[in-house]
């Protein structure tokens, strides 16, 4: 086993990391880690926008790193650009997955800071006590309503987050306009 240093020449550093890694040298891990990590991090950070977010595409990242290691080719370009790509790729394809998205759009009204803001030079006075009304509908309408009106989903998105039938969904749905049109007036 050769001992490397962060210190030494890119060239020869990255030749013989890579050489570690080959070898499935543990060791050889921490040193990427120390080596890129950071640069790392900060690319997935600028994708997917939230720290949480970005440190579990980290670490699901290094252990595809370490898994599909076997798969880098340093004749087709230097190390750091390959492990970039697979970040980046698997960044990409968790702000792209449903999961990513729908847990970005499904932040509860109650306790959030939408209600604590000032009102925005469009506010319209007939907006007034919308949430109040919302929540005179019965549990299943308001469900509904919240998930359409304030979360942003498609009656489709709602059918399947809720396990039900995309006509349940637009019948319950109608049905709660009507009581909130009803209270309106």
């Amino acid at each position: 086993m050769t001992p490397i240093s962060p210190e030494s020449t890119i060239p020869d550093f990255e030749a013989l990391l890579v050489q570690r890694l080959r070898d499935r040298d543990e060791s050889a891990m921490t040193l990427f880690y120390d080596k890129y990590s950071a640069a790392l991090y900060g690319v997935i950070l600028r994708i997917v926008k939230t720290e949480e977010v970005a440190e579990d595409v980290l670490q699901e990242g290094l252990v595809k790193i370490w898994h599909s290691f076997a798969s880098y080719d340093p004749t087709k370009g230097r190390l750091f650009t390959w492990v970039l790509n697979v970040c980046r790729n698997l960044a990409i394809d968790k702000i792209r997955s449903r999961q990513y998205r729908v847990s970005s759009r499904t932040q509860p009204l109650e306790g959030s800071a939408a209600l604590r803001q000032a009102a925005v030079p469009t506010f319209r006075p007939e907006h007034i006590g919308l949430q109040e009304m919302t929540a005179k509908l019965n549990p299943e309408q308001k469900q509904i309503i919240d998930l359409l009106y304030f979360g942003g989903f498609t009656q489709s998105e709602v059918a399947e987050e809720l396990n039900l039938p995309l006509g349940t969904v637009k019948t319950r749905a109608r049905a709660a306009i009507k009581v909130l049109s009803k209270l309106i007036r």
